[in-house]
């Protein structure tokens, strides 16, 4: 029998280590770290959601490069650099989460998502009948990830993937902004 005074002092111990979260704390719980913690607890859009905006901004980036090399505008140059980093940000998110990279061949146009490989021809076909249509087609691909990245905010609990996806349309406000301008500056409202 354990005695009642050592009884008393392990219960107290419990709630103390339960009060700070240790023993519900998956990464102590488990010991296998946060990612496999984390990787349990998103829920299927959450999932969904992130291999396709991981696709999203490569379909921005890939985009962005052609037009700037059939066009050299240095506004597509600057904007692709970024969307390199965006697209990098959602595969750490991926990696942290343990979720399947979309993107196994990094070839600019190569798509997974049968709709996003579309999505990509049509705007290409587009952006290349004159420098004028490659801007409006940059500010279209801007303001249709605002839409996707809005509605993958909506979808999640984590707050390192809101607030990924947070910074990220503050980006592409910033860079519909660049194709406005660019717009704008051709004498066109």
């Amino acid at each position: 029998d354990i005695p009642m005074t050592f009884r008393k002092t392990l219960i107290a111990g419990m709630i103390a280590i339960a009060c700070t979260g240790l023993l519900t704390n998956p990464t102590f719980a488990k010991g296998n770290g946060q990612q496999q913690a984390q990787a349990q607890v998103l829920s299927a859009a959450e999932t969904q959601f992130l291999r396709f905006m991981r696709e999203e901004e490569k379909l921005a980036r890939d985009a962005y490069i052609s037009l700037y090399q059939q066009w050299q505008l240095p506004v597509f140059n600057n904007i692709s650099q970024s969307e390199q980093q965006h697209t990098d940000k959602v595969k750490a998110l991926l990696q942290t989460y343990r979720i399947a990279d979309p993107v196994t061949n990094d070839a600019v146009g190569v798509f997974q998502n049968t709709d996003l490989a579309a999505l990509y021809a049509t705007l290409m076909a587009r952006g290349q009948t004159s420098a004028l249509d490659a801007l409006y087609v940059g500010a279209l691909i801007e303001e249709v990830d605002i839409v996707d990245l809005q509605k993958s905010m909506r979808e999640t609990t984590r707050p390192d993937i809101f607030n990924t996806y947070d910074n990220l349309m503050r980006a592409s406000r910033n860079h519909l902004r660049a194709f406005v301008g660019q717009i704008q500056s051709q004498g066109i409202a």
